[in-house]
């Protein structure tokens, strides 16, 4: 049987190996992230960040605020997973691509290389059709259910 010290550690690092994961893809891999790809960064870093809270104090709101931070990244994930699927639309910004950050010189400059857009409705890389959003919120349920089993737990 799993105890609350290690099933809130696996849920922590989890959150940890998958931001670490995220960073690789971007620096190593040379995929840049997306919008959402952005946005489902920021609750594993909170659930780290809730981890080492526990750590120092014990108190038991941490592990429940880590589930939370989970289970929000899983929908953001999810969301994504769809967009990426043609199940529903997002912003046209992050499906069309965009201009921001370029000044008007540098739009009316053709020696000027804008930036390609990294689209949210594109699947750059997958695993067993699977696209990495998907895998996150896959992931990150389970992440989820570890939080809760840690939270829940007295020992």
């Amino acid at each position: 049987m799993i105890l609350k010290t290690p099933a809130i550690l696996i849920a922590g690092l989890g959150s940890a190996a998958m931001l670490a994961a995220a960073f690789g893809f971007q620096l190593i891999g040379g995929l840049a992230p997306c919008h959402l790809c952005l946005l489902q960064r920021w609750p594993h870093a909170a659930a780290v960040l809730f981890l080492a809270l526990w750590l120092a104090t014990g108190w038991r709101i941490w592990p429940w605020l880590g589930a939370a931070a989970a289970l929000t990244t899983a929908g953001i994930g999810l969301f994504h997973a769809g967009v990426e699927l043609g199940w529903w639309e997002y912003i046209s910004t992050c499906t069309q691509g965009s201009i921001a950050g370029l000044s008007a010189s540098d739009l009316m400059n053709p020696a000027t290389a804008a930036p390609a857009p990294v689209r949210c409705d594109a699947i750059p890389w997958s695993l067993f059709g699977i696209s990495m959003a998907g895998w996150n919120a896959i992931v990150s349920l389970v992440l989820a259910l570890f939080w809760v089993f840690g939270a829940s737990r007295r020992d």
